[in-house]
C-alpha cells in the first residue's frame, strides 16, 4: 500500500470550447507515450462530476519527482477563451473538488492540499491562486 502525504491539484489546460475527460485525458497520455494512460487519480468535469482516473493504489504520473506519495486531481479547464490561464473552475467543480478533497483526506488525514504550481513554479497549472489557502481548513 502506498503512503500518500500529498494531493495535488491540477487543470487539463482547456479553453472553455474543450473539453477533457478522464477518457480524453487516458488519450493524450496514452499518445504520448504512457503505458498506463490518464497520469490522474480524478477528473472533475465543468458540470461536477467526478470521474475516475487511475486507481488510487497505482502510482499516478502528473507531477515529476512527487508521484509514488501522491494522489493527482484534475479540474477540466483552466484556460480562459483566449488560452490565457484562469481559474476557470465553475461552482459546480468547486462544490464536487471541495467534497472530493473532504473524502481523500478523510483517507488519508496526513495528506497536504497542494497546486502543481506550488511543487513546480514553471507551471500555471492549477491556474487556481492559491490551492493551499483554499483549503488550509481540510489540514
Amino acid at each position: 500500500m502506498r503512503t500518500i502525504t500529498m494531493i495535488v491539484i491540477h487543470c487539463s489546460a482547456v479553453r472553455p470550447d474543450q473539453t477533457s475527460s478522464a477518457a480524453q485525458i487516458d488519450t493524450w497520455h496514452r499518445r504520448q507515450g504512457w503505458k498506463l494512460g490518464i497520469g490522474y487519480h480524478y477528473v472533475i468535469r465543468r458540470d461536477g462530476t467526478i470521474e475516475p482516473g487511475r486507481p488510487e493504489w497505482l502510482t499516478g504520473a502528473h507531477c515529476k519527482n512527487h508521484n509514488a506519495h501522491s494522489i493527482g486531481v484534475c479540474y477540466e479547464g483552466g484556460y480562459d477563451i483566449r488560452g490565457q490561464p484562469a481559474d476557470t473552475r465553475t461552482e459546480a467543480q468547486k462544490a464536487s473538488m471541495r467534497r472530493l478533497l473532504e473524502e481523500l483526506h478523510a483517507r488519508y488525514p496526513r495528506a497536504v492540499i497542494v497546486g502543481h504550481h506550488d511543487l513546480n513554479p514553471q507551471k500555471d497549472c492549477p491556474c487556481i491562486k492559491n490551492v493551499v489557502h483554499e483549503y488550509a481548513d481540510l489540514k
